[in-house]
């Protein structure tokens, strides 16, 4: 089968774009023809304040790729669809309504006699605008079929289009763990890892962090950095918080986990995360909030421990029980790593079967 993927790859970074090349990679072994349809220039700075772009990639460049697509350039969107009008399934990565107008330009160009599923890594965004859900609900109206990562987003779909929507987890797409890995020594550090917004609940974290127990907060600031670190200081917690602003290069991620006792994830809310996996990888344990996926994948009291979302307190009594005596040696050894094949068998088999 002929496979178009439209969506981010290197150099673009981060998990939208680590899940396209892997996918293109898994499709392509299975024995399918597939091209990555990326972009030149895909959104303009003033909608993604974080870094965009990389000068070394997450993992394996996917060889067959064409990076024309320009947000600048509607005329662009059409002809990158009359290229695709010879695949026999177009997947279109879908990680924001701002993705929408280009998508909507590349369909116009492919017409109606090639299959399209829209694979939605978030349906709607944690944080809405108002013109998130009509963006939206154009787009999955015009494609053939939907693929999302949870039966809760799924839910949303299908409140946005009459299209068949089909429900694949978010397998692991993972870099090499190369390089350091937990130890045995307890620390007494926790890790806080990923792009914070507000929904991620750093905020919690902090209030929650109990005495004596240090806090390493790396990864890209969405807004927010100054009142985090007036937090900090209203708390008075800045002797064992460290704050390390900005994108963590992959080389730099294997020496984080292993200074950390465990990976904690606060969120209010959330669809599909790599962390769980990704801590789980490094050898170091999850204290996780049973939103989204995250609880799938933390075993409550064998790798990890899980606590209601939202609450300060709930979340310092989690951390408490984590550091009992022999509790942080328990988990640790209880931590395994993922084996990827049997979700990407499963995901490959649910896109395919989408359209």
């Amino acid at each position: 089968m002929r496979i178009a993927i439209v969506g981010p790859t290197y150099p673009y970074k981060g998990g939208g774009a680590q899940h396209t090349t892997e996918l293109a990679h898994r499709l392509a072994a299975l024995g399918h023809d597939v091209v990555i349809e990326s972009w030149r220039a895909q959104y303009p700075s003033f909608l993604y304040p974080g870094q965009q772009t990389i000068s070394a990639p997450e993992g394996t460049p996917y060889p067959k790729t064409a990076r024309r697509l320009d947000w600048r350039r509607p005329d662009g969107w059409v002809t990158a669809g009359r290229r695709l009008r010879s695949a026999d399934l177009v997947v279109l990565a879908v990680l924001s309504p701002i993705q929408v107008p280009a998508y909507l330009g590349i369909l116009y160009g492919i017409g109606r006699r090639t299959p399209v599923v829209a694979l939605c890594h978030n349906v709607l965004p944690h944080e809405r605008k108002p013109y998130d859900e009509p963006l939206m609900k154009a787009l999955l109206k015009r494609v053939d079929g939907v693929l999302a990562h949870s039966e809760e987003q799924a839910g949303l779909a299908r409140g946005l289009t009459s299209s068949r929507v089909s429900v694949a987890g978010l397998p692991p797409h993972l870099p090499s763990a190369a390089g350091e890995s937990a130890g045995q020594e307890v620390r007494r550090r926790l890790l806080f890892f990923g792009m914070v917004r507000p929904y991620k609940g750093l905020d919690l974290l902090l209030r929650a962090l109990p005495e004596g127990i240090g806090l390493t907060v790396a990864g890209e600031f969405w807004g927010g950095l100054d009142e985090t670190r007036a937090l900090i200081g209203e708390l008075g917690i800045g002797d064992r918080v460290e704050l390390r602003p900005g994108y963590v290069a992959a080389d730099d991620v294997p020496a984080l986990f292993a200074a950390a006792d465990a990976l904690v994830l606060p969120y209010r809310n959330a669809t599909a995360s790599q962390n769980v996996w990704l801590a789980h990888e490094h050898g170091v344990p999850v204290i996780a909030t049973r939103v989204g996926a995250l609880a799938d994948h933390v075993t409550d009291g064998v790798d990890g421990l899980l606590v209601e979302p939202g609450d300060a307190g709930a979340l310092r009594e989690a951390i408490e029980r984590f550091y009992a005596s022999g509790e942080p040696e328990r988990l640790r050894s209880g931590v395994k790593a993922v084996d990827p094949e049997p979700f990407w068998s499963a995901y490959a088999g649910a896109l395919l079967g989408a359209a």
